[in-house]
């Protein structure tokens, strides 16, 4: 293992069971090290409502959305939800954003994916100045998004904000404008050889700090690799049919979930994170998929690495 440790370590955190159960599950991470929590916005609960309750009830650890779409929500909504988040747990959130797929956007919520980086950027344009304490005032080729002032939400700081972006004019995005991207479904060397050029190069150009570099992988340490590489692939086998994924997975040179994965005993996971610091990544997020056993064992390694630093 590393010395210095240079890549921070979250868990995506299963949000299956009930609330009680998950900010129990939340604090043990916190007392093992874990610096950061993350909760997806899928067909459960609500991502930012159920972060709002388990860092109220859970402190000392930060909060993330990987991600909310933008195209379910009002900028005005969001800016307002992610604020009170703010309010609640003492501005710990990183509101992670992005684009959800066409499938999904036309053929469950009946709206338009046209024009979908465009919807993105002015999408930003609107909520950034309102996360800033500013009114919005933005009436685009594709979006309108105003307000009559601020928004009034008590003790709110900025939340830091980081974009969903894997294609070059998604990164351009991220880095222009945000603080940073964070990533699924994106193997070791396309972070080194694609994501973390095109975004830094990106900020750099507009003026802005290193960017952020989130990466969010499934992660499983376990004695059987080659089953927990079947558990990945029939767990997350939706992702390769999404175009944006399997992009990512094509530049890779691989063709399922389990290539992009970090999975082995001990030493081979540990070697993984030491690849996605080399690359250029300055956070893990870990999604723990494996049976109680593997599970306990790669919470220790996420916990070893992490009190590392």
């Amino acid at each position: 293992m590393r010395n210095v440790v240079d890549v921070r370590v979250g868990v995506l955190i299963d949000q299956r069971p009930p609330v009680p159960e998950i900010c129990d599950r939340v604090a043990s991470l916190r007392d093992r090290g874990i610096a950061s929590i993350w909760a997806s916005q899928v067909f459960g609960y609500d991502a930012l409502t159920l972060l709002a309750v388990v860092g109220e009830r859970v402190q000392g650890i930060e909060l993330g959305t990987a991600v909310v779409p933008v195209q379910s929500r009002l900028p005005q909504a969001l800016a307002q939800q992610a604020l009170t988040v703010q309010s609640v747990t003492g501005g710990r959130l990183t509101l992670g954003v992005g684009l959800s797929h066409k499938a999904v956007v036309e053929g469950l919520w009946g709206l338009s994916f046209d024009r979908p980086v465009r919807y993105l950027g002015e999408y930003l344009e609107s909520l950034l100045p309102m996360l800033r304490g500013d009114a919005a005032d933005h009436r685009g080729e594709v979006l309108t998004a105003r307000t009559p002032g601020p928004l009034e939400v008590p003790d709110a700081a900025p939340p830091s904000v980081v974009v969903a972006a894997l294609g070059s004019q998604m990164l351009h995005l991220a880095g222009s404008m945000a603080d940073g991207t964070v990533t699924w479904m994106t193997g070791v060397e396309t972070v080194a050889g694609h994501i973390v050029p095109a975004i830094t190069g990106a900020a750099a150009a507009a003026g802005r700090p290193p960017p952020r570099v989130v990466v969010a992988l499934p992660v499983v340490v376990t004695s059987d690799a080659e089953r927990a590489r079947l558990r990945i692939d029939d767990a997350l086998a939706i992702y390769p049919t999404l175009p944006s994924y399997r992009a990512m997975l094509d530049r890779e040179g691989v063709s399922a979930p389990s290539d992009v994965s970090l999975v082995g005993d001990e030493a081979t996971v540990l070697a993984g994170f030491g690849r996605l610091a080399d690359a250029g990544a300055t956070e893990l997020v870990a999604s723990i998929i494996g049976d109680a056993g593997e599970r306990r064992r790669t919470t220790d390694v996420l916990s070893e690495y992490a009190y590392a630093s």
